[in-house]
This record gives C-alpha cells, structure tokens and sequence, in this order.
C-alpha cells in the first residue's frame, strides 16, 4: 500500500553520525548492488528499512519491482534532512528517530538493516521490536560487519559497538522468536584489507578512492565467485530471518 510521503518527528536519541562510512558506501554502488541481488527474492511489498542514512541503499529498495510501499527510519539529524531531500518527490514514508512500531500503519513483509545492527547498543530489544513488526511469514533482510577479531579502529571510528559471528547472530534471532532461512559470511576478500586498514594502519575513515578502487576491480569478481561457492569466513554477514 502507498501512501504520502510524511515524516513522523519522533523523539530521536542523541546521536549525530560522525563517522564516514556512509561517504564511502556511497561509491561502493557494485557493492550495494550484489548484497540487494541476495536480499531481492525476500523482498516483500511492504519494506521497511531502519538506519536508511542518507538512502543509497533505499534506492535499490524503492526501484525493486517487489517494492509497493517503503518506509524509511534515520535517527541522525545530521543524515536526516538529506535523506528526505533525497526523497522529496517520491511516494515513501519517512521518519527521523529510532525504529518506532507504533508509526507504521500495520504489519511489514520485509524490515531491512544494511550495516546498521552494529550500531545499536541493545541489538536484542530491537530485534525483538523487528519481529513484533512484522507479518506471519515476513523477513527480516540483515546485513552486518562480522568476525571481532578483526574490530579495529575503522570500527571505533564508525561507532559500531561489535562485529558479529554467524552462530552468535544467529542465536540471537532465534532468541527473538526468528527462523533463519540463511546465514552466509560474504566479502572473503574484505578481510584482509579491513584488517590492513584498521588494525595495522590505524586508519579512521575510507578514502572515496579506495572504496572506488576496491567496489570496481575485486566486488564483480569475488561476489559472482562467493554466489557460486559460500566462503569460509567473510567481512561480513548476511542473513535472512522469517517470523
């Protein structure tokens, strides 16, 4: 179901995003588009998409053919006014705070979280809240940074409070009532230079150039390999959940 576009001000937590990650996944547009080629056959009609930032992956969202209505939450003030710039012509549901089950007209298909669980203090109360949220049958579409070991300062610097593991993601869905349908390290290739960058170099923030640089010559080929061979361990993790 459509319907106007509005924007709930809800009481948001303190919280200015001050990191550049959001800078650097916008260039990393191969990136987006393989994590939304696993996501696409899970998508339900009505989507939402809790952390959406400043929209680069709501986009693919809104443009899927199995998207009819989305709705969009983003508690930064700072990313908030250039996610409903963004979205100003389009028919989606906007609305800054924190993920609020209240402000949704009724039961999602799909609730999406692309690098965004990591964020979040209490992962366990808003999965909780996710699964209150959605349909009998609905997904939950998660994608997250994986494996602590390799938490460095690119991490700190981003403001993610962990990296997670498969089995201990995957105990916590099930703690929040979820059946995982599937839950895969992708991005093998991602490790080490994750590693490099924030564990060895001390970096605090992705260059454009080198999510450029990485997006277009290791993405195309490393995914469509990852596609036809599961890796062992990855950067990150993607995982489909159904109530």
């Amino acid at each position: 179901m459509a319907h106007p576009n509005a924007t709930s001000e809800m009481a948001a937590e303190s919280f200015v995003y001050s990191g550049t990650e959001l800078d650097a996944m916008a260039e990393a547009r191969n990136y987006c588009r393989w994590i939304m080629r696993y996501f696409a056959p899970y998508l339900g009609e009505r989507v939402v998409e809790i952390g959406a930032g400043t929209g680069t992956f709501s986009e693919l969202l809104l443009n899927s053919e199995r998207t009819a209505d989305l709705v969009l939450f983003e508690v930064a003030p700072n990313l908030f006014p250039l996610l409903r710039q963004r979205f100003a012509d389009r028919d989606v549901g906007l609305h800054f705070g924190a993920f609020d089950p209240t402000a949704l007209e009724g039961p999602a298909d799909s609730i999406v979280l692309v690098n965004v669980l990591e964020h979040i203090l209490d992962d366990a109360v808003l999965l909780s809240q996710i699964h209150a949220s959605l349909r009998s049958g609905g997904t939950l579409l998660l994608f997250v940074p994986a494996l602590m070991w390799n938490y460095g300062s690119l991490d700190k610097a981003f403001e993610h409070h962990r990296r997670y593991s498969k089995g201990g993601l995957v105990k916590k869905l099930r703690a929040a009532g979820f059946r995982v349908k599937q839950a895969r390290y992708v991005n093998i290739m991602g490790i080490a230079s994750w590693f490099l960058a924030g564990k060895l170099l001390r970096q605090t923030t992705l260059r454009p150039a080198q999510v450029r640089w990485y997006d277009r010559w290791i993405v195309p080929w490393s995914f469509k390999l990852e596609q036809i061979c599961e890796p062992p361990l990855g950067q990150s993790l993607l995982v489909v959940a159904v109530k």
